[in-house]
């Protein structure tokens, strides 16, 4: 009988290869002896484990054809691979004989025995596919073992997190990818174990912090909290070593106990920016009563019928040509009410329709008075220009009446009569289109002034276009005539506005075509105003190179009226309006005005109304309600604007302004909360005229106030007034535990049971936390050491006798008031608090000894000094004595 061998030779010697064929073939005993023992077996159920066992020519069969054997290269390959590849080039064992060729592919063995039990031999086969895939597996492992060495490890991969902050606890955390590996021989290592972290924000009242603001053994304990990366007041960072970039190098080091204190200019002029922002806000204040919501937190809601641009533009100078005079100007162009003095019959066609000019009326005239500063400068700086020079300047600034004077001085006759058509019907500007390409036909444009030429264009509406000239050579070579080189986008708006579309056109149609352009990349992007200035304000403060590039607030307004879809989220950035990017003052106007005011728009991420809601049309929704409560979805976006402002105002000093900025925050629990933080940071500023102005303008409750000054009094030490100011806010509970932990000690120390008792009566009429266990136990005390002995009441029976029930219950409560006491000072980092303890202790047993000693057997306590634990023992053997005696 051969036997299996496992040792595969590597070598290519093919006398071996016949020998190998022939131990995989069964010889002739062994093909009889397996068919007689498959006749010879019972036909029963039963089946015996030696049953389960296929022929060992098959056994031997299978072994070989599915080792894995590695070659010379050092790759994994299986071994009916390796014999294929092997047995392929030998004509011998390629061609073999009929006496020893192979069995079949088919599983003889397998087929009789499931006939033999009674299976299908089919459903057998597609069983042993199903579970045992073997050529799949050896398809995967092949290329597998295909990769680089670098790439052979069995490491098990972690895979990505599902979110930021994940648990394994909820089914996002680490899972390992099930791998296969080549054979048992190797085995998978375990994935490395990485601890899921949960980042959440903790007050201070539950972080570990609290408490152990004194473990400086534990730095990071102590001070955690303290250093955590934050700007200060007005721009203020205090910071160890350099402030730098990551990449760069720099000669200090961090690594120093020298703090320094850096003030960085928020603003680039913030005298002015205060300025500005007060004048704002007081007219604001003016317009928007503050009444208590629903949950009793004063809010702010602007009275829409006066807070609009119109009486924002009062607020500035007729000559003022300030960026925010002209912001304003323009809102009240596009968005302000309009009285078209119609009758009722006039209907909602006709009412649109001249809506529509007069907006576009109004709009054309800001424009006009927007770019007049620039038209004018252009001018001077260009006074010895020749006449077509001039007169394109005032076209561009629509000043239609000095371009005609300008012609006709400069004796272009033909000139002016056109001029003074500009803006006509579209047979006029055809016209002029056809007159340019003639000259452009003919080659005559070379002998035409270009400026003249740009006229033309302009007259005809070739706005958004290049005039080509003509392709001559030499002399007869024209350039080209570009309307828009040189102008900024408030007069390239201008011509798009005036002369390049039809006198019907509404304002969206204006910008559409505008807008095309600068997508395009035809003309640049309106950039913000200060960019056109001559010093660089943001450059010196800002190194915004990082920060897409913005649009002028001006721009941002004009597609807010032509857009529907356009959000205050998109228009409402900082760099638009200023050259701060954390300046949010003229946003957060421009958010009340158009939001909260007129309900022209929103942000983006404004929530579904919950009840009864106010529409943009300004109607009630639900008119069975007349009660003038307007609920509507909240906006993060408006409390964030909303806040940072306040940040602003507050950093500036503004303490008043930013408190008022707090009261239009949304939500009743947040505003409250600003309010009161708001409050704690600048109790230091909180004097008497402050404060009456916080309370009466402001309508923030008192308490508040009190609330605040009473935590800054604490700060800085002074325990009794921080006491009186926490009973003035209305804050019991607070300051029963202030009595306790830091006024009673002192007054115990100093037997001042008068100051000790006037520390504990307030309580009495307002019920605290743990009255009857902590303050009143106190107020015991006292009666215990200034009661006794008690007083006789001569020939009056009835006083005497209540005087002696109150005596009885004060004795009775002695023992219950001694367990009682060390509960009281649960602190034990203050000195002071044992030894108030032990005092207390002491003198309470003095006390029980002169007047009532056999009580003292009934007290235990581990804070009696040696004296006193005496007195006890001597007291129970006293009472033992007379208890045996009656």
């Amino acid at each position: 009988m051969a036997r299996f061998r496992a040792d595969f030779s590597d070598s290519s010697d093919s006398s071996s290869e016949p020998e190998v064929q022939q131990e995989l073939e069964p010889s002739e005993d062994e093909r009889e002896s397996e068919e007689e023992s498959l006749r010879s077996s019972s036909p029963s159920s039963e089946m015996h484990e030696d049953e389960l066992l296929t022929s060992r020519a098959r056994r031997r069969k299978h072994s070989s054809r599915n080792a894995l054997i590695e070659d010379e290269d050092g790759e994994i390959w299986y071994a009916h691979e390796v014999d294929s590849d092997r047995r392929a080039p030998n004509p011998r064992v390629s061609e073999p004989s009929s006496s020893s060729s192979p069995p079949p592919r088919g599983d003889p063995t397998l087929t009789s025995w499931a006939q033999h039990i009674g299976v299908d031999a089919q459903k057998m086969h597609v069983m042993q596919t199903s579970l045992f895939r073997v050529p799949e597996e050896a398809a995967a492992l092949k290329a597998l073992n295909q990769l680089p060495p670098s790439h052979l490890s069995l490491r098990v991969p972690l895979q990505p997190l599902n979110r930021k902050h994940s648990r394994d606890s909820d089914g996002d955390g680490i899972r390992p990818d099930f791998r296969e590996r080549p054979s048992f021989a190797y085995d998978i290592e375990p994935p490395i174990h990485r601890p899921s972290r949960k980042y959440a924000r903790v007050e201070s009242s539950e972080s570990a912090v609290q408490g152990s603001e004194g473990a400086f053994l534990d730095a990071g304990l102590a001070f955690g909290r303290s250093f955590r990366v934050g700007w200060g007041p007005d721009g203020t960072l205090v910071h160890l070593g350099a402030l730098c970039k990551p990449s760069s190098t720099q000669k200090t080091s961090a690594n120093s106990s020298v703090i320094t204190r850096t003030v960085f200019p928020l603003y680039a002029d913030a005298a002015a920016g205060a300025t500005l922002c007060g004048k704002l806000l007081q007219h604001h204040l003016t317009h928007s009563p503050i009444i208590p919501d629903d949950d009793d937190v004063p809010f702010a809601d602007p009275d829409p019928e006066f807070l609009n641009f119109s009486s924002f533009v009062a607020l500035f100078p007729a000559a003022d040509r300030s960026y925010e005079a002209s912001l304003f100007r323009l809102g009240q162009a596009l968005f302000d009410d309009i009285d078209f003095r119609l009758g009722a019959s006039v209907t909602i066609d006709i009412r649109s329709r001249i809506s529509a000019v007069r907006r576009k009326a109004a709009l054309s005239a800001w424009l006009e008075g927007a770019v007049s500063p620039t038209v004018e400068a252009e001018l001077r700086a260009n006074a010895s220009a020749d006449t077509p020079t001039n007169v394109f300047t005032l076209l561009t600034g629509h000043q239609i009446e000095k371009a005609v004077n300008a012609a006709i001085d400069g004796e272009f006759w033909r000139l002016a009569t056109l001029i003074s058509q500009a803006g006509g019907d579209l047979e006029f500007q055809q016209d002029l289109k056809h007159q340019i390409e003639i000259w452009h036909g003919e080659r005559i444009d070379v002998h035409i002034d270009e400026n003249v030429r740009r006229v033309y264009a302009l007259l005809a509406g070739w706005v958004n276009k290049v005039v080509v000239g003509s392709r001559g050579g030499g002399l007869e070579k024209c350039s080209d005539v570009d309307v828009l080189k040189g102008l900024d986008w408030k007069r390239a708006f201008g011509l798009h506005l005036w002369y390049s579309e039809p006198v019907n056109a509404s304002i969206a149609q204006v910008y559409q075509t505008f807008n095309q352009l600068v997508t395009e990349n035809q003309i640049p992007r309106p950039p913000p105003f200060y960019s056109e200035m001559k010093t660089p304000l943001t450059t010196s403060l800002w190194n915004l190179s990082s920060i897409p590039p913005t649009t002028d607030g001006l721009f941002s307004l004009i597609r807010l009226h032509a857009e529907p879809a356009c959000s205050l989220s998109q228009i409402l950035t900082p760099l638009s309006f200023g050259t701060s990017p954390v300046d949010y003052s003229i946003s957060w106007h421009l958010y009340i005005i158009l939001s909260r005011c007129m309900r022209v728009r929103d942000f983006a991420d404004r929530g579904d109304p919950v009840g009864r809601t106010r529409r943009m049309d300004d109607e009630i929704s639900n008119s069975d309600d007349d009660d003038g409560i307007k609920q509507e979805g909240h906006s993060p976006s408006a409390d964030l604007l909303t806040s940072s402002y306040a940040s602003q105002l507050e950093n500036q000093g503004l303490i008043q302004e930013a408190l008022f900025v707090l009261l239009h925050i949304e939500g009743s629990i947040g505003r409250k909360k600003a309010i009161k933080d708001l409050l704690a940071r600048s109790a230091g500023r909180l004097d008497e005229w402050m404060s009456r102005g916080i309370e009466g303008s402001l309508k923030i409750p008192r308490t508040w106030i009190t609330e605040a000054k009473a935590n800054y009094a604490l700060d800085n030490g002074d325990i009794f007034d921080a006491y009186e100011l926490f009973l003035q806010a209305e804050l019991y509970d607070t300051a029963h535990d202030l009595a306790i932990v830091e006024l009673a000690p002192d007054a115990i120390l100093r037997q001042d049971f008068e100051l000790l008792k006037n520390l504990f009566t307030i309580f009495v009429n307002h019920p605290v936390i743990g009255w009857h266990v902590r303050g009143k136990i106190f107020l015991d005390y006292v009666k215990i050491m200034t009661y006794l002995p008690r007083p006789a009441v001569e020939g009056d029976a009835v006083a005497d006798l209540v005087q002696n029930s109150r005596f009885e219950d004060l004795i009775k409560n002695v023992p219950r008031l001694i367990e009682l006491v060390p509960d009281l000072f649960r602190e034990g980092s203050d000195p002071r608090h044992g030894v108030a303890l032990t005092e207390m202790v002491a003198g309470i047993m003095r006390q029980v000894k002169k007047y009532a000693p056999s009580v003292l057997a009934q007290v235990n306590s581990t804070f009696m000094d040696e004296s006193t634990r005496l007195e006890r023992i001597q007291s129970i053997g006293y009472t033992r004595f007379l208890s045996q005696i009656n």
